[in-house]
């Protein structure tokens, strides 16, 4: 299979952690008899800097002649602390998603069990947790209009917007998921006080009709929220709007450990992006102490999902599930007793895996 790849590093840890994925689909590559082509493209901060733009047209033309697209992360400080910033690297996020019609984010938060422990919450609430999310990714009040201000910048204005076409689209890829689960699926809304929400639960129960074999709940945003941590593993499939969604996924990243921990898909009808949730953490930058394992295993799923090799996939989370059997550590995750000579930086973790995941293919 030959197969082009077009790599986002963006800004922050981005840059380290989309190397180290980089390594391990070429290791993949070279065990199963693929040739993948890598070619960088610049967004966010890093784009801005070189063209003036947070997602250039050359970025653009680069990820439609791919088969899939490998992000990092983008964002820097100076712009969360200017707000009056007319160009900002998160344009450059949500325009690639809109120009390549991403409409949907898949986050699976499953919990490894040798990460039990470095959670805040109490092991015995998260044992067995394991859900999905589908996050609805180009509508809703991220792109919503009018956004504006007023003239004397003293009042602010976003529109919260969705059409029923695409809370059906993003509802039927949750449903055909659940199919293939535990045929549970929970809309998660505020039908109780907006419009565009009661328009997604209506739209959301028509459609049960489809699937009948699927248990449909529906629950509020504020509850949601609560349920996920008080009891995460009533959840099996979650499908939601963008901004609830962004919030939801970020929150359960605690049911994993880490942030680090966790993988993204961002995918329409064409070309899948893929990402870890974590953002380019300026702070850590360049220090070597960035946990790679979210990009990775967004590479495994970019093998899946775009590209329907799943036993490569497979090895790739059988690597990182032995990194963590055998006591390796990040320094996200590590524990009081994670020997000296388990705790990994991001070169010795990319190094590990890369190790372990030829050990796994050979």
């Amino acid at each position: 299979m030959n197969k082009k790849i077009t790599v986002l590093a963006g800004d922050g840890i981005g840059l380290e952690v989309t190397g180290i994925t980089q390594n391990i689909l070429e290791i993949i590559g070279e065990r199963f008899g693929h040739k993948f082509e890598f070619s960088p493209a610049l967004i966010g901060h890093s784009a801005i800097e070189a063209t003036g733009e947070p997602c250039p047209q050359a970025t653009i033309d680069a990820c439609n002649a791919s088969d899939a697209v490998l992000l990092g992360a983008v964002g820097m400080p100076m712009y969360d602390n200017n707000p009056n910033l007319k160009v900002r690297p998160e344009q450059g996020l949500l325009k690639i998603r809109k120009e390549l019609g991403l409409f949907s984010n898949i986050r699976p938060i499953k919990l490894f069990d040798e990460l039990l422990y470095t959670s805040s919450i109490k092991p015995e609430i998260l044992q067995g947790s394991d859900i999905v999310f589908f996050r609805e990714l180009t509508g809703g009040i991220y792109f919503g209009t009018p956004r504006e201000r007023n003239e004397d910048g003293t009042e602010a204005i976003d529109t919260l917007r969705y059409s029923k076409m695409e809370v059906e689209r993003i509802a039927r890829q949750a449903f055909e998921s659940a199919m293939t689960r535990r045929k549970k699926l929970c809309s998660v809304d505020k039908a109780n006080v907006l419009e565009s929400s009661r328009l997604w639960r209506e739209t959301v129960q028509e459609m049960t009709a489809e699937f009948p074999e699927v248990e449909v709940t529906h629950m509020f945003i504020d509850n949601a929220a609560m349920q996920l941590i008080r009891d995460p593993k009533q959840f099996d499939v979650i499908v939601t709007g963008n901004m609830f969604g962004d919030i939801l996924t970020d929150e359960a990243s605690q049911i994993a450990g880490s942030m680090g921990m966790l993988p993204s898909a961002s995918v329409g009808n064409t070309i899948g992006l893929y990402e870890p949730i974590h953002g380019s953490a300026p702070d850590i930058a360049g220090k070597g102490i960035a946990n790679p394992i979210a990009s990775v295993l967004s590479g495994a799923l970019l093998l899946d999902i775009s590209f329907g090799l799943k036993e490569e996939s497979d090895a790739i989370i059988s690597a990182v599930d032995q990194f963590l059997k055998e006591g390796y550590r990040t320094l996200d995750i590590v524990s009081e007793d994670t020997a000296e000579d388990k705790r990994m930086n991001t070169e010795q973790t990319g190094k590990k895996l890369a190790e372990l995941l030829s050990a796994v293919t050979a």
